[in-house]
């Protein structure tokens, strides 16, 4: 797969993709060996909280503290893990899921295991986590010695993610009580606990299989028969058993994979999705696969059309401007992307986009405004590495070297460079007016990035940190 635009991750290092997808791979000394990738979409990030939320709530979690990360992986990359304030769902689980019901019961097992306190177990899961943790850390090196800064940024930024995916195991008996926690969850939210039952029986032949054969997934999440069948003895007895997913549920899910395989697959989604097939997620599909497969013709003819039937979808304007703003269309890709964020004003990733575009343009109203575009969505993602990447871009043009410097910081600060954090940060104070909110900011950056004692006493000097503190 080939690297769009910008790439995004919830917390550490985020991404900018309009039509969003992916962080895909960028070259082939930069890739996880896995083949894991964070990935930001709007669309599908709010089905997936839509899922999510009533389990969170049955638990007695706070939905509003808990990230979810949306994992690309291969095809037999099957997976899911949870743990505090966190839980990561695999693309190729969500491809495996034939229902809502499904995706909610797996969903429902992790969080009976992060109710149960199951990912903070042992001092054996953390060191299980640190290889994946300092292979990928070295991998955002190796990258950035290359001159791949977007690709070092995103793999340095996410390495703490992925080292969470290697730590994550459980043990068969904590498997069975998250069964047991995710039926009485699914139970408490109002929904059937079939689909948790019929997607871990789907895969019961991976008992049989030796470890090297079996999906991640059911080597961190040991199956048994006996196991499967007391699930599925207990759900069916369960008063909500009987109850479906709802037609919306049902073609967001829909909407939801025919995106994923579009973006990843594009080949697979021509074929499976046909010409012939007039179905939304199908037309959808299909219009992502040409833009993926280079053809941006073919896939702005098949989004004109559907915009014709959905005028008012925010993503289709998104992906509109997207794809006219990744071939070299930036004026035309502005249009579109001022749609979108019209339809979603809360939805920050699109306000990115539309920041991104602006500042492109190079002119200095367009620029003046594009700053504003970050600036709100940072309001809402204050964490978005990629946004104050873009910002301080369009302070620089605007010849504001001191908000720019302190933008720089931000951005080194939320992909964990501290030292260039701390560096752009006392740069910045030499630009700022003293005790502005931006000149006490870019202060607050250096004293929580490691400074050095020289820092410290240069601080204290100036009485913007008690003599105490220097030590």
């Amino acid at each position: 797969m080939v690297a769009p635009a910008r790439s995004v991750t919830r917390i550490a290092f985020a991404i900018t993709l309009s039509a969003s997808l992916l962080l895909r791979p960028m070259a082939a000394a930069a890739q996880e060996p896995s083949g894991e990738t964070l990935i930001r979409d709007t669309e599908i990030e709010e089905i997936l909280r839509k899922d999510a939320t009533p389990l969170f709530q049955a638990a007695g979690l706070n939905a509003t503290n808990i990230h979810i990360l949306i994992i690309g992986s291969r095809r037999d990359d099957i997976n899911a893990f949870a743990g505090p304030g966190v839980m990561g769902v695999n693309t190729a689980l969500i491809l495996q899921t034939k229902v809502p019901n499904e995706l909610q019961g797996v969903m429902a097992h992790e969080v009976g295991h992060l109710a149960g306190g199951h990912s903070a177990r042992s001092d054996e899961m953390m060191h299980a986590g640190m290889r994946p943790f300092l292979l990928t850390m070295g991998l955002g090196l190796l990258a950035a010695l290359a001159g791949s800064g977007d690709a070092a940024a995103g793999l340095v930024g996410s390495a703490s993610y992925f080292g969470a995916l290697g730590a994550i195991g459980y043990s068969r008996e904590q498997e069975g009580r998250a069964d047991q926690a995710g039926a009485t969850i699914l139970e408490k939210a109002g929904l059937s606990g079939r689909g948790l039952a019929e997607f871990f029986d789907n895969f019961r032949y991976q008992e049989v299989f030796s470890e090297a054969r079996r999906y991640k997934y059911f080597i961190d999440h040991p199956l048994s028969s006996d196991r499967i069948d007391s699930l599925a003895a207990r759900v069916a007895a369960m008063p909500h058993y009987g109850q479906k997913d709802s037609p919306e549920a049902i073609a967001e899910h829909e909407i939801m994979k025919a995106k994923l395989i579009g973006f990843m697959e594009p080949q697979t989604a021509l074929v499976k999705f046909g010409e012939t097939d007039k179905s939304y997620p199908a037309r959808y599909a299909r219009a992502i696969a040409y833009y993926q497969m280079k053809e941006p013709d073919r896939a702005l003819k098949l989004i004109d059309a559907l915009l014709i039937d959905q005028p008012d979808n925010p993503y289709l304007w998104e992906l509109k401007g997207q794809i006219l703003f990744e071939y070299g269309r930036g004026k035309e890709a502005e249009a579109p992307q001022r749609k979108s964020v019209q339809l979603k004003p809360d939805a920050p990733l699109l306000r990115i986009n539309l920041g991104q575009t602006l500042i492109a343009l190079d002119d200095k109203a367009k620029i003046e405004e594009g700053v504003g575009e970050l600036q709100k969505a940072l309001l809402k993602e204050d964490d978005n590495a990629e946004a104050w990447r873009m910002l301080a871009e369009a302070y620089d043009k605007e010849g504001k070297d001191g908000l720019a410097r302190l933008a720089t910081a931000e951005f080194n600060y939320n992909i964990g460079n501290l030292k260039d954090a701390r560096v752009f940060a006392m740069r910045a104070r030499e630009k700022l007016d003293r005790n502005t909110p931006e000149w006490r900011r870019a202060t607050d950056i250096v004293l929580v990035s490691k400074p050095s004692k020289d820092d410290l006493k240069d601080l204290a000097s100036e009485g913007s940190i008690g003599r105490g503190q220097n030590r």
